[in-house]
Parts: C-alpha cells; sequence; structure tokens
C-alpha cells in the first residue's frame, strides 16, 4: 500500500474532516430529526418557477448559458448583486463586485489574497466553520474575541488588536450570527469599524442571513458605515434563493477585488453560467421581496415553535439559550456539563441530531458545553417532538 501521508501538503496534514460532515454521515436513518443542519426550508424553494425558466434559456439560448463565461460574473448578475446590496447600504460607487460559486469561496480567495504564513485573523468565537476552516488552510493564527448577546466584545477586541502583531483583518458575521444567532449592536458595529481604523485593518463582513429578520428593526451593514474602504461585504442568494445554486458575491475595493479575480480565475474559472441565468430572470419575473418574505414568516413561526418546546421541555434553569430575531440558528449552553459529547450521544440515542460547540471553536479539541440548534429545515411538528426527545436528554445527562 502507498504511503499517502508523505505526499501530503504541510498545510493539509492537520486538517480533518468536519465533526458535522461525520454526524450527518450517522444521520442516514431517516428516524432521525435533525436539528443540526444549516439548511434553508425547503419547502420553499421555487421549484416549478425555475424549471420553467431553465427549460425557456436552454430552449431559447443555449450557447449563452452553456458556454464559458467571465470570471468576474455575468453583467446581469452583478447588477442583481448590486441591487441587494443597495438596499443594505454595502456597495458604492468605486466598488467592484464578483459573483462567486457562493459566498464563502469569496470568504477562501479574499483569505488566500491576503494572508500569509503566521498572520493573524481576529474572528468571534464562537464563529462559522466554513470560513475558519478556509482560513487554517492558510496557516494563520486565529485569534477569538468572545460573542455576547449584542455581538463581540469589542473591549476584547481592542485588546487582541493592540496585543497582536501581523493582524490582517477581523471577520465577523454582525447579523444572525452562526452559530449564536446573536446581532451586533449599533453602537458595536460603530466601534469595529473606529477600531479597524485605528489599527489599520480589514474587516470582511459576511452577511448571508441579513435578508431573514423576523423581528425587532433593521441595522446598518458595517459596509455601509465605513468611509476609508476597509470593509469587504460577502453576500449569498443561498438562503433567499437557493443553496444548491451556489451564487454568492463581495463587494469591495476594486485594488484589493482584482486580485481575487485572478485567484478566482484559476480556482474555476467562472460561476456556472446556467445557474446565474436562472437567477437573473427569477429576478426580472419575481418580487423577491415577497419571496422572502415567505421565508421570514415561516422561519420566525418555526423559531418561536422552538422557543415555546424548550420552555416545556427543557430542565428548568439548566440551559441558556439565545432569542434570535432572524436567521436561523440559535445557541445553547449548559452549565452545569464541561463537556456536550454525553448530551450529543444521548440524544442521537432519542433519534435526534445537534451540533456540539466545539465545532466552532477556535481550539476544536477543547470540551465545550454548547450546542448549535437549526429551526429553518425540519417541520414544525418534527421541531417540536425533536426539542421534546433532547429535553429527555438532558434531563438524564444531567440527572
Amino acid at each position: 500500500m502507498i504511503n499517502y501521508e508523505k505526499f501530503y501538503s504541510d498545510r493539509v496534514k492537520p486538517m480533518k474532516g468536519s465533526a458535522i460532515r461525520e454526524m450527518f454521515k450517522r444521520m442516514a436513518d431517516p428516524s432521525i430529526i435533525s436539528l443540526a443542519g444549516g439548511n434553508p426550508a425547503s419547502e420553499l424553494f421555487p421549484g416549478a418557477e425555475l424549471a420553467e425558466i431553465a427549460n425557456d434559456i436552454l430552449t431559447k439560448n443555449p450557447a449563452g448559458a452553456l458556454q464559458y463565461g467571465t470570471t468576474d460574473g455575468l453583467p446581469a448578475m452583478k447588477e442583481c448583486a448590486r441591487k441587494r446590496a443597495e438596499k443594505v447600504g454595502a456597495v458604492n460607487d468605486d466598488d467592484q463586485i464578483l459573483i462567486m460559486t457562493g459566498a464563502n469561496q469569496g470568504i477562501d480567495l479574499f483569505a488566500k489574497a491576503l494572508i500569509n504564513k503566521g498572520d493573524k485573523i481576529i474572528v468571534e468565537s464562537p464563529s462559522f466553520i466554513g470560513s475558519l476552516n478556509a482560513f487554517r488552510t492558510y496557516e494563520c493564527e486565529l485569534v477569538g474575541v468572545k460573542v455576547e448577546s449584542d455581538g463581540m466584545d469589542v473591549c476584547k477586541l481592542e485588546e487582541a488588536l493592540k496585543n497582536n502583531d501581523n493582524v490582517k483583518m477581523i471577520y465577523t458575521i454582525p447579523t444572525f450570527q452562526n452559530p449564536t444567532g446573536t446581532t451586533m449592536s449599533l453602537e458595536k458595529r460603530k466601534k469595529v469599524i473606529e477600531l479597524a481604523n485605528k489599527y489599520d485593518v480589514l474587516v470582511l463582513e459576511d452577511n448571508p442571513y441579513g435578508d431573514l429578520r423576523f423581528s425587532g428593526e433593521d441595522l446598518p451593514t458595517l459596509k455601509s458605515l465605513d468611509t476609508e474602504g476597509r470593509v469587504i461585504y460577502a453576500g449569498s442568494f443561498s438562503k433567499i434563493l437557493s443553496p444548491g445554486m451556489r451564487l454568492g458575491y463581495i463587494i469591495g475595493a476594486p485594488a484589493i477585488l482584482e486580485k481575487i479575480e485572478i485567484l478566482k480565475q484559476v480556482n474555476d474559472v467562472h460561476t456556472p453560467v446556467l445557474n446565474q441565468m436562472m437567477c437573473v430572470e427569477f429576478m426580472n419575473k419575481y418580487d423577491i421581496d415577497e419571496y422572502i418574505e415567505k421565508n421570514r414568516r415561516l422561519y420566525g413561526e418555526k423559531c418561536n415553535a422552538m422557543l415555546d418546546a424548550i420552555d416545556k421541555y427543557f430542565p428548568k434553569g439548566k440551559v441558556n439559550y439565545t432569542v434570535p430575531q432572524g436567521g436561523i440558528f440559535m445557541w445553547c449552553e449548559c452549565p452545569e456539563l464541561n463537556d456536550i459529547s454525553p448530551l450529543v450521544d444521548k440524544a442521537l440515542e432519542k433519534k435526534v441530531a445537534i451540533v456540539p460547540g466545539s465545532n466552532f471553536a477556535i481550539d476544536i479539541k477543547a470540551p465545550s458545553n454548547m450546542f448549535r440548534l437549526n429551526f429553518s429545515s425540519a417541520t414544525i411538528d418534527n421541531i417540536v417532538e425533536g426539542i421534546k426527545r433532547l429535553g429527555e436528554a438532558l434531563n438524564e445527562v444531567l440527572d
């Protein structure tokens, strides 16, 4: 047998598959209720509308849809992205827009363009595992700053900026954060921009969930508060149209995006043209805001169902949890546990899946007493039943 290990690059050797991916393998049993994933509600996907659009495109303009495209994206697709960004003040006249094969590609290529081995990135703790893993591949050091109920602890953020050399950027999901579901306050948003200016670092604002507010008041994006061109904004159509179409975008200073465009050309040449054309036609033919409103209403109902079930079935006073105003996640903490693993295993025995908090930590090997719940993908009946089973598991583990 060949020892493939010796051929791996140094940056790849320490990498391991996500525990979330491994959990999904264990969830092949259809009787398991998943509160673990991050999928949008599939019952809302406009399948019939997109099927008609795809058929029309491939019938009338097959060459245009099936031929190579430009790396930066179709002009009409870029205009769709611009219109979405204009709604939240996330684009200026001088900004460049690149269409990405999912927003996570933009995050990865942004890091690839900036990060040298040994550089540091300040991230929220906890944070989105996909971005953390992307950053890790470039052999940087992740500096975690705790997420509070109203977003990143800005006092600790300034300490991190002051006490660390070679910080290139701050990565944040300020609105309906993954995994906590929390939203950064306006005061903290202004402070993040102030600190980025003071310490001369860039900010990567990841906003895949911003359209999914079902309660509370909208807050300005970090990009809209930026006056120096420090914020690069990552947006997505995954949560408002279809994650399978893999359509995202990044917006920012041309000097940076020109480098990212070159990297994307090497990476995948361009985002699939047919998918871009389908998205453009959907936006032209239908009211996307009306479609988003359906998502908001349903997610609000599902979130409330989960909160009501938690209040009913979780052991009283044993679990702390966030109350999201939007997005698709909430975050739970069990103060009496040092390690959530026994609960995860007990829950799976009872046919319900959750994600342990260690997956979102800077140090993924450290034990965590936290876990993430998703309320967007399961039905309301399954949410209630899943929380009931999880409550039973909690009672047994905490007994």
